[in-house]
């Protein structure tokens, strides 16, 4: 049996239970290949810096995968599989760069290309038995569990903590011998008003997840700059470890790049110590050129993570825009070394819509994205759904109103 296959085969072919190697690499036995892209690129790349990048500026019409460059392998960056897993742990915070506007200015993306290929994904098979159980355990991991509605009060937020520390039934884990594996959610997610909240409900609750705070004028992001920096100040003084920003759409509808950049950065210096997401809301940028140029700026100021979308567009995450700013990682990653995260939001309900951005990270970033460090799933009714699979995998029922009342 190989390496891949033998990273989640069933019970009867490694003496019982899901692996937890499965559940840290994300092992896939059923999924469509990953293929580096032979066609031209989404980005110029910078004169002079790092390894040699295709040429190309624009993508390919022949490409049948959208637009991507494909990196050579003679300048395959570190820490991509040539050491052990130890020293493929994520290196720190995206400390950014100097705006780079070359990187953007001929930007192109093959719309039609992008679609096709969001089409095939749609229709992959998922996976089935063990195999999925395990690839829904993972994606529990990544769920930044979220409450973000006008009557938020703290018992709903203390009943929400409760939920991350124990977002599956112990004894539904305890059936697949995970019960002792401290599967929890990657994160709480809450208003600024609410971190405080949040915080000591985790804290009584004896666990170390980080909450996150929406901030920077969310969701419309149409409030003054001033305003959006003592709101992200004041999330993180209340105790938030990671805060989800909202840009200036305007700004990116107008072209007007260098304010964005500058923008961003004074967000990033706001949030100090705390991870910040960057929210593109990209169901109002356009296009997808501009959700490309976007994804870019935001990683060169210095995000952490760029998430799709706030949740409360009338678009929020898509397939062609997932593809479009995964591309964007890849090639920031290519040019500067520094991985920054993806998070999609909004409109995320499914199990299998789960396991489905789970197998388009991996062909798209690696399986080193697989994990809360690197992706997250931004969703309020996903893990109901999740539990529900479990349920019926464990059970061979479908569970009733009662069984999983705290979903």
């Amino acid at each position: 049996m190989t390496e891949e296959q033998n990273l989640l085969a069933p019970p009867s072919q490694k003496g019982g239970g899901l692996t937890l190697r499965g559940l840290r690499d994300g092992g896939r036995p059923r999924l469509p290949r990953y293929r580096q892209l032979r066609c031209g690129g989404l980005g110029t790349p910078r004169p002079g810096a790092g390894p040699p990048s295709p040429p190309a500026a624009t993508a390919a019409a022949s490409c049948p995968r959208g637009a991507g460059p494909a990196r050579p392998k003679s300048a395959r960056p570190a820490g991509t599989g040539s050491e052990p897993p130890a020293a493929r742990a994520m290196a720190g915070r995206n400390p950014g760069t100097e705006l780079e506007l070359g990187w953007i200015s001929k930007v192109h993306v093959n719309r039609p290309a992008v679609v096709r290929h969001a089409e095939q994904i749609k229709k992959w098979r998922t996976v089935k038995g063990n195999w999925q159980a395990a690839w829904l355990l993972k994606a529990v991991t990544c769920i930044d569990l979220t409450t973000l509605s006008g009557d938020d009060t703290p018992s709903n937020v203390h009943r929400l903590c409760f939920k991350a520390k124990h977002p599956i039934r112990e004894d539904l884990l305890k059936a697949m011998d995970m019960h002792d594996k401290g599967i929890t959610v990657g994160a709480v997610c809450v208003y600024p008003a609410r971190v405080t909240d949040a915080v000591n409900a985790l804290k009584a609750a004896g666990c170390n997840i980080p909450v996150a705070s929406v901030a920077a004028g969310f969701p419309s992001g149409q409030t003054p700059l001033e305003t959006k920096l003592a709101e992200i100040k004041l999330a993180v003084e209340y105790g938030a470890r990671e805060i989800d920003i909202v840009i200036s759409r305007s700004l990116v509808l107008t072209g007007q790049w260098e304010r964005l950049y500058e923008e961003i950065r004074q967000c990033r210096e706001a949030c100090g110590k705390a991870h910040m997401k960057t929210i593109l809301a990209t169901g109002e940028l356009g296009c997808l050129a501009n959700v490309y140029k976007a994804s870019m700026i935001a990683m060169m100021a210095g995000s952490d993570f760029i998430k799709t979308s706030t949740g409360k567009e009338v678009e929020n995450a898509t397939f062609p825009v997932g593809i479009v700013m995964m591309r964007a990682i890849r090639e920031f990653y290519w040019q500067t070394g520094n991985k920054v995260g993806f998070k999609p939001a909004g409109g995320i309900r499914t199990a299998k819509e789960a396991i489905t951005w789970l197998m388009l990270v991996k062909e798209e970033l690696g399986v080193e994205w697989l994990t809360p460090e690197l992706f997250r799933l931004g969703a309020s009714s996903l893990l109901e759904d999740i539990e529900k699979q479990i349920f019926y995998h464990v059970t061979g029922s479908y569970a009733l109103q009662h069984d999983l009342a705290m979903a």
